[in-house]
């Protein structure tokens, strides 16, 4: 008997030359087990090691219970009893079975490329890495180390290959082999390909606000930009240029070169016509105050000064300023330090008559309801902001306002009418130019909202996709503990704590604040689904406890709901 495992990019079996029909796998254990023989060396796994890796929170008994059941279903899936034995303590493969797997393949194909350093020969390993190791199950953690292990040696084979494209495509932000094709394209005089392969990068590392180019491949296309014999540089391109450099500076620690040369690249685009790159000026503007704890003065000062102008570019000047905003909102101190600033701009952006400054002055007081537990009023000025943001052109704001209002929806039990708000949110978002960051944001709300284990499934695994390495980390935290709650909810305990765990990493890097409310809260979720009752109720005392002092009555209300039940199971 040959039994042929595809780990990379799938998960499929092969028995001889019949594959095992999907539905076979329904039971996620009898799957597990024949993932965890395929990666073990050898194909040889003790019987306590596929215990800790799948039911960890299990006494030895219970344990052990649920592997031999594992192991009764996957040999049935196979349909081959013999398929798998165990013999003292060791789970392994039937000795008479040929087990081959594509991992093993390619890993063995790729050290072989490395030791030859042949183009060829790395070409060809590369060509039998057909995706990450299992990627539906991305957080299960026994599969941590030999997914990294893998994606690290296709990196390498890529980069020892110079197989500069393919490395982009697994790493878009990868800039040794943007700057590679960069100067590969220069070499050949191809101005338009080296500028389109630094509009790639630049494009890339945007997805997190605050990380640029870095200063070889910005010198690149400058000198792209300069290439003798050529059209000269489109506006665009040189404001572009402009804002890589500020990004240097703003990581460097340099904020006055920073801010300085942010404002002359805003003046810059304001006169070519250029939207988009207006908002990026003004979000390292904002980055630059923010990272000098000045961030709420500088915000007041340019509310003030845009709503007078008029300008069409106001929605484009708030754009650059609606992640500070929103953090601001998240403050450890609670949401009550804005709001006196939000009425005091609303008066300001009521005089000007402008409609873009009533529109973010409403968003900001609507969110504030809503967190103080007033939802028919934060209804009403979110309504009233949605309007004001339509009127405006103001496609970020609406987006967020939509958002808003999908969480009242939500609150008050209305699944569908929040649906319906979101999918409204999604066309919006994808044509702003902080997509990255409202797609997560609405991502999380998809997740709250779905109406069947179908649709949560859905909503999770597209959630999933958008955790790239650049994502917003603040915009990921309701994705994350969305999921782990739905996960927890629903019995998928095995993948609620990895996602947890990095959500708890990132609220660390902030102090206090709604973040790490949720993260209790979701601990809470796990640790009832995880039958430790008085675990449960620590975590959810917890977490009302510092809903309590955010001043958020509702989300307070609802964790000492679900500490009573839990306590109940106590008394039980």
């Amino acid at each position: 008997m040959k039994i042929s495992i595809q780990l990379l990019g799938r998960f499929a079996v092969r028995i001889d030359d019949a594959e095992i029909p999907a539905a076979a796998w329904r039971r996620d254990r009898a799957a597990a087990v024949i993932k965890l023989l395929a990666i073990s060396p050898e194909h040889r796994v003790h019987r306590e090691q596929a215990m800790d890796a799948f039911w960890p929170d299990l006494d030895a008994e219970a344990a052990g219970a649920n592997l031999r059941k594992a192991i009764h279903f996957a040999r049935k899936a196979l349909n081959a009893p013999d398929a798998i034995a165990i013999s003292k303590e060791i789970v392994t493969f039937s000795p008479e079975a040929e087990v081959e797997t594509d991992a093993a393949r390619f890993e063995a194909s790729a050290k072989a490329a490395l030791r030859s350093k042949d183009p060829a020969e790395c070409e060809a390993a590369a060509d039998l890495y057909a995706g990450a190791l299992l990627p539906d199950d991305r957080f299960l953690e026994w599969l941590d180390s030999p997914r990294q292990r893998l994606q690290q040696l296709y990196t390498d084979t890529l980069r020892a290959g110079k197989l500069w494209r393919r490395l982009i495509a697994l790493d878009p932000t990868d800039e040794e082999a943007q700057c590679a094709l960069m100067q590969a394209a220069l070499d050949a005089g191809n101005r338009t390909e080296a500028i389109r392969q630094f509009d790639q990068l630049r494009e890339r590392l945007h997805a997190e606000l605050g990380v640029g180019p870095s200063r070889p491949a910005i010198e690149l296309y400058e000198q792209a930009l300069a290439l003798s014999g050529t059209q000269p540089a489109a506006p665009v391109e040189r404001i572009r240029a402009s804002l890589a450099w500020a990004l240097v500076h703003l990581q460097s620690g340099e904020f006055g070169k920073a801010a300085d040369l942010a404002r002359q690249t805003r003046a810059e685009a304001l006169d070519a016509g250029l939207g988009r790159e207006v908002g990026e000026a003004g979000a390292i503007l904002g980055l630059t105050a923010h990272m000098q704890g000045q961030w709420r003065e500088l915000f007041r000062s340019e509310f003030t000064e845009w709503v007078r102008k008029r300008s069409a570019f106001v929605p484009a000047v708030f754009d650059g300023h609606l992640c500070l905003a929103e953090f601001c909102l998240c403050d450890a101190k609670g949401h009550g330090l804005i709001a006196e600033s939000a009425n005091e701009l609303l008066g300001v952006a009521d005089e000007a008559k402008s409609s873009a400054g009533r529109g973010l002055a409403c968003l900001i007081l609507g969110e504030i309801a809503r967190c103080a537990g007033n939802l028919d009023e934060a209804e009403r000025l979110l309504t009233e902001a949605e309007r004001l943001h339509v009127e405006a052109n103001a496609v970020s704001g609406r987006v967020l306002v939509l958002e808003r209002l999908a969480e009242i929806a939500l609150a008050r039990g209305q699944k569908w009418r929040a649906g319906r708000l979101i999918q409204k949110a999604f066309a919006d978002a994808q044509g702003s130019w902080l997509s990255n960051h409202l797609l997560l944001r609405l991502q999380a709300l998809a997740v709250r909202s779905a109406t069947s284990r179908e649709k949560l499934a859905d909503a999770i695994l597209t959630g999933d996709r958008l955790l790239t390495p650049g994502a917003c980390q603040p915009c990921s935290m309701g994705l994350r503990t969305a999921s782990a709650i739905a996960l927890a909810q629903s019995g998928n305990l095995e993948q609620v704590d990895k996602r947890l765990n990095e959500a708890e990493r990132i609220a660390g890097m902030w102090q206090g604040g709604p973040w790490a409310a949720a993260l209790w809260e979701a601990r809470g979720v796990q640790r009832k689904a995880q039958a430790n009752k008085i675990r449960s109720v620590a975590a959810f005392a917890e977490a009302a406890a510092r809903y309590e002092e955010l001043g958020r009555p509702l989300d307070q209300a609802r964790c000492l709901s679900q500490m009573n039940e839990a306590q109940m199971g106590v008394a039980v």
